[in-house]
């Protein structure tokens, strides 16, 4: 599978990441599978984590690095709306659906200001999440109380969970079905980990979806 040549070039540009392998593949078939079953991939994190939770959403909703042509079927309907169905049939690309837990800001700042701040990620989750979905918890530290709430949200709805984190995992490493593991326990270095982690990823499932392009 190229699956597994991608895999083999990250451990090779980042040898760091030997001890990661696994984990990595193991997060790629959970979110293979839940995309297969028509879910979808929620993901949440604070500061640096929550642009990272941003930045992996935008590279599964659009081309990341594979043309995604939508399929003849959809752009033979959107011609029936004249010229604006020529732009979207020629501009619209296939999509990894994928949604971000940070950016709401409305809902995110009622929630924290008429509830519980911690809870916030936790109520998205409760909100958006389907048993065939997958949440991402994005924490350096694996200690971060949000994300926390939120998996254990995610784990009580029957959702798949994954953890990314740094060396010792911390709480995260413990209640998540997955957990990779930077190895490194510097906030700033673990984050310059975790960005290759998740270009893999996105790379893996991509090619799944869209390789036939």
């Amino acid at each position: 599978m190229k699956e597994n040549l991608y895999i083999d070039q990250l451990i090779q540009e980042y040898p760091v990441l030997s001890d990661c392998k696994d984990d990595i593949m193991n997060s790629f078939i959970a979110m293979r599978e839940s995309y297969l079953q028509g879910g979808k991939l929620l993901i949440c994190g604070n500061g640096g984590s929550g642009a990272d939770a941003e930045h992996m959403v935008g590279e599964l909703m659009k081309e990341f690095y594979i043309k995604r042509p939508i399929s003849r079927e959809m752009k033979d309907k959107l011609t029936s709306f004249g010229e604006d169905g020529k732009i979207l049939s020629e501009h619209l690309q296939g999509a990894l659906p994928a949604i971000t837990l940070t950016s709401n800001i409305a809902l995110s700042t009622a929630y924290a200001n008429d509830a519980k701040p911690e809870l916030v990620f936790a109520q998205q989750v409760f909100g958006y999440g389907k048993v065939e979905d997958v949440l991402l918890g994005i924490s350096t530290s694996g200690n971060s109380r949000n994300v926390i709430y939120a998996i254990e949200t995610a784990k009580a709805k029957g959702l798949k969970t994954i953890g990314l984190t740094g060396k010792t995992g911390g709480a995260l490493k413990e209640i998540c079905d997955i957990c990779i593991c930077a190895p490194s326990e510097i906030t700033y270095k673990i984050q310059e980990l975790h960005l290759p982690i998740y270009h893999t990823l996105c790379r893996m499932i991509e090619e799944v979806f869209f390789g036939g392009h």
